[in-house]
């Protein structure tokens, strides 16, 4: 049974649609809901969380109705993208807080919340004012306070927003970490595709409301069969070697790709370097990114729309 799933789901806001018809299913991992501004993303958390109404279809989590179920709650975190900390409380005060009204008793609501903060590296600062807090400590507490009740399921509201990229990679980290740790399955929304590929095992791809692509982020990121040669020095004596061999390199400044590679192409390419006497930075099959999808669809849509 898949953890949360959307079938037909629409949600309009005056003349803005922000879902239309979409349907797809999360199951149990760290899944990225990636899309830019206006997909809907937050409506689709929103609606998960029960929070909104859907105008048609149904929003199910853990195999209930979002709407309909405070069972499901209790059993679901949040960590919403806007700053919504109490300003003079300390991080320790909040947390004990949240897993009391989540239904832990007081002892072991400190107890809880103690751990929690000693995981997401703020047990030394937990008695703090979170008004002292910088961004990236604000955004560990919201964090801690989705997990501190122990849910099955954490959805977080762009995790990463007002991160520098040290600050990202370590919430990305921790991220990874809560999910192989804690056994917690979570969705991260986000418009930025680099946090998917560090951190999530899924995607889902929404565009302007609709969905485009869902499955394992590995099938998106697969290596192809283009190989990627940085170099140092000797890069155009590199391009005049192959192409001697009949290899037809495409240069990019000090980089240069072979479409098509097989075994005996790396022999030759191997060959060329140490006789041309370049320096050699980085070889790699190339890979997919998630920017692909978009531009894939883009130009399918504007392929369509092209036709007779």
């Amino acid at each position: 049974m898949a953890l949360v799933q959307a079938l037909g789901l629409s949600k309009t806001f005056g003349s803005v649609r922000a879902l239309d018809a979409v349907s797809f299913a999360i199951d149990e991992g760290i899944t990225g809901l990636l899309g830019s501004n206006g997909a809907g993303k937050s409506t689709s958390l929103r609606l998960f969380l029960g929070l909104l109404d859907p105008d048609s279809g149904t929003a199910e989590v853990l195999g209930q109705d979002a709407r309909s179920s405070p069972e499901v709650r209790a059993r679901v975190g949040y960590a919403p993208e806007h700053d919504c900390l109490p300003r003079n409380v300390s991080a320790a005060e909040f947390l004990a807080y949240m897993a009391r009204i989540s239904g832990l008793p007081r002892t072991a609501a400190r107890l809880r919340a103690s751990d929690v903060l000693r995981h997401v590296g703020l047990f030394e600062e937990r008695y703090r004012p979170m008004e002292t807090y910088s961004t990236g400590m604000k955004q560990r507490v919201k964090l801690a306070q989705a997990l501190v009740h122990d849910p099955v399921l954490a959805f977080l509201d762009e995790p990463t927003a007002g991160l520098d990229p040290l600050g990202r990679r370590e919430m990305l980290e921790l991220i990874r970490r809560v999910g192989g740790e804690f056994g917690i399955s979570i969705v991260i929304s986000t418009h930025l595709m680099g946090d998917v590929e560090r951190a999530c095992d899924a995607v889902v791809v929404l565009d302007a409301g609709r969905l485009l692509r869902t499955g394992p982020v590995s099938v998106f990121t697969e290596e192809t069969e283009t190989l990627e040669v940085e170099l140092l020095e000797g890069t155009e004596a590199v391009v005049a070697g192959l192409r001697r061999r009949g290899l037809e390199p495409a240069l990019h400044g000090r980089r240069l790709t072979l479409e098509g590679v097989s075994g005996e192409d790396y022999d030759t390419l191997r060959d060329v370097i140490v006789e041309a006497g370049a320096l050699l930075y980085r070889l790699a099959p190339a890979r997919h990114s998630l920017a692909d999808v978009f531009t894939g669809e883009h130009d399918d849509e504007r392929a369509t729309e092209a036709a007779p």
